[in-house]
């Protein structure tokens, strides 16, 4: 994808939303492009429905406001299906992608989603068997790689090896790792 792409994140509070926003702008810096990572405030406690953002470009960046007409649409709670219209302002050729166990076709009828490009990953799953832990964030962002080709696949895991390793122990680290990868290679779209 070139030029502006604006990402809108919906999940609860807790699952890593706000840190996977941020997590895409650090590796749009490291592609030397331009960026922005914010999340719109509310009550954040856990569980609680929440939005971030993610520009990036690669030209500097003009805009200083929420994202209301989003070109990517990533939920990592799909319970959000029901309660908040994640797809409000995108357009038609929006990719939409979805923390499910359904695949793309099944969570369209199902939620009767009209349009826009559709793409599921068991981003939880994989991160129960990866990390051992139900935060969908860094999986979500491995099918994101995926589908937008934004970054390379190689820069994510390099990414995640130094930037984890320095927070996290290396059992932690490899099992992101292994969710990044697996959910690279599982993305579903229609």
């Amino acid at each position: 994808m070139q030029g502006l792409v604006e990402i809108r994140w919906h999940g609860r509070g807790g699952q890593g939303a706000v840190t996977a926003a941020k997590m895409t702008a650090e590796l749009a810096l490291g592609q030397g492009k331009h960026f922005q990572a914010f999340p719109e405030y509310g009550p954040e406690r856990s569980g609680a429905p929440i939005v971030a953002f993610t520009r990036v470009s690669d030209e500097p960046i003009q805009v200083y406001a929420g994202i209301e007409h989003p070109d990517i649409v990533v939920v990592l709670d799909p319970s959000l299906l029901s309660v908040v219209d994640v797809t409000a302002g995108s357009p038609d050729d929006a990719i939409v992608l979805i923390n499910s166990d359904l695949p793309p076709a099944e969570l369209r009828a199902k939620y009767h989603m009209k349009g826009r490009k559709l793409y599921t990953i068991a981003a939880t799953k994989i991160a129960v068997e990866t990390i051992g832990r139900a935060i969908p964030n860094t999986p979500m962002v491995g099918a994101l790689t995926r589908i937008t080709q934004l970054f390379p696949l190689e820069e994510i895991v390099a990414f995640v090896r130094a930037d984890f390793g320095k927070k996290f122990p290396p059992k932690v680290v490899e099992g992101n790792v292994n969710a990044l990868t697996r959910s690279y290679e599982e993305v579903q779209g229609e």
